[in-house]
Formats: C-alpha cells, sequence, structure tokens
C-alpha cells in the first residue's frame, strides 16, 4: 500500500478506504468483501465536476459547447486506463480469481474504474482539494491537448464544404510518414484534392495530422 502512495503522492490516513478503492467486484465477490463500485460512482461525478470547474476557471474563452467536448475527451476511459498505467495500478488491484487468469487487473475498463475509486477514496480521506490536486495533476496535460484541439473538429468539414462549393470533388488524406516508438509516435498527413496535393500536416496521432493537413489547406486557399 505504501508504495501506490508514493505512486499518487498521497497518504491516506484510512488505508481500508484504499483497499477498498481498489477491490474489483470478482474479488469482492469470492472474498465476501465490499467492492469498489459505490466509490467508482462518487469518483466519476468528481471527476466531472472537477475538470469542469478546472475548465471553467482557466479556459475562459471557450465556449460552453466547447469545454463540454474537451470535458467528454479527457473524462473517457482511454484517460484514465493512461492515468492507471502510469502509476502501475494493476500491480495493486484486488481481482478474483477467474478475472486473474484473463489478465483482468490489466483491462482498460478495470483500470479506468480503480482510477474513479482512487479519486473518491481521497475525497472522503483528505477531502475535496486533495482529490482536485490528484485530478488536475494527472490530467492537465491531457485537458490543455484537448483545449487546442477543440476547434479541429471543423478544419476537415470547413475543407470538404470548401472544395464542393461547385460540385463534388474527391479529397484524399494519405499518411505519409510515421516515426517514433509506440508511445511517443508522430505523422504526417497528406491531403489532395482530384490528385493534386494541397497541404501535409503533422500530429500525435493519424487525426491529429489529417486536421493539421487540412488546417494548412484552408490557410492555402486563402492565399
Amino acid at each position: 500500500m505504501e508504495k501506490i502512495e508514493q505512486n499518487i503522492e498521497y497518504t491516506f490516513k484510512n488505508k481500508e478506504l484504499l483497499k477498498k478503492a481498489l477491490t474489483h467486484t470478482s474479488y469482492a465477490y469470492e472474498n465476501h468483501v465490499e467492492s469498489n463500485e459505490k466509490l467508482e460512482f462518487l469518483g466519476d461525478s468528481i471527476l466531472e465536476f472537477i475538470s469542469s470547474k478546472y475548465l471553467f476557471e482557466n479556459y475562459q474563452n471557450l465556449k460552453e459547447g466547447e469545454m463540454t467536448k474537451v470535458r467528454a475527451t479527457v473524462v473517457c476511459e482511454k484517460s484514465l486506463y493512461k492515468i492507471a498505467k502510469l502509476h502501475d495500478f494493476s500491480d495493486f488491484l484486488y481481482v478474483g480469481k477467474s478475472e486473474k487468469k484473463t489478465g483482468g487487473e490489466n483491462r482498460p475498463a478495470i483500470l479506468a474504474d480503480s482510477v474513479e475509486a482512487i479519486i473518491a477514496a481521497i475525497y472522503i480521506d483528505g477531502g475535496i482539494e486533495e482529490a482536485e490536486k490528484f485530478i488536475i495533476k494527472n490530467l492537465k496535460e491531457e485537458i490543455q491537448q484537448a483545449t487546442k484541439h477543440v476547434g479541429d473538429k471543423d478544419y476537415k468539414t470547413v475543407l470538404q464544404e470548401k472544395l464542393q462549393e461547385n460540385g463534388e470533388v474527391e479529397i484524399k488524406y494519405e499518411i505519409t510518414q510515421e516515426k517514433g516508438p509506440d508511445h511517443n509516435k508522430s505523422f504526417e498527413a497528406q491531403v489532395s484534392c482530384n490528385g493534386e496535393i494541397l497541404a501535409s500536416g503533422k500530429g500525435k496521432s493519424k487525426k491529429d495530422a489529417q486536421m493539421h493537413a487540412a488546417k494548412k489547406a484552408l490557410e492555402n486557399l486563402k492565399k
């Protein structure tokens, strides 16, 4: 328990609360103890509130709809799974024997749920400020990335509408380059219209690279 407390940078006064937060239903059923389901329910609400509060206070330039989209991007299984992997939650989870056999302690959904349970446990043990500290420390970078690209969702659509003003055209996106190891890849994409290359763009994902290419193409068309 001391190791996971070091990982999450929070020391529990009530160690049983931490254990409960890491107890999956499969283990709870086999050992007749309480699972982390109720904590997960509470943690989900706290996570949504704190992320909403952080966006409201720090990104006042965003519209309500944009804040909603950023929150949805950040408060999701993928982001929570990354937090769980970062802090080695799988080494500390209590899962049942059958779940263990199938690698349940590494399952994204189970790990994501455990993060929400930990958030609730921190809140009960140390208050809302401690819970907020944990959430923002672990999601700040994700939020920054999401806010940077909140407008990117429209670039491909805007480009398509612009190019099709005078009729149907063939717009193609192609990934032309892929660099780096699996955990830190970068991509380059190219967008063309009826076979003519309009622009290229780079990004940390294929989608980001395509969006960047569309954005550059729009800038080139304006010129």
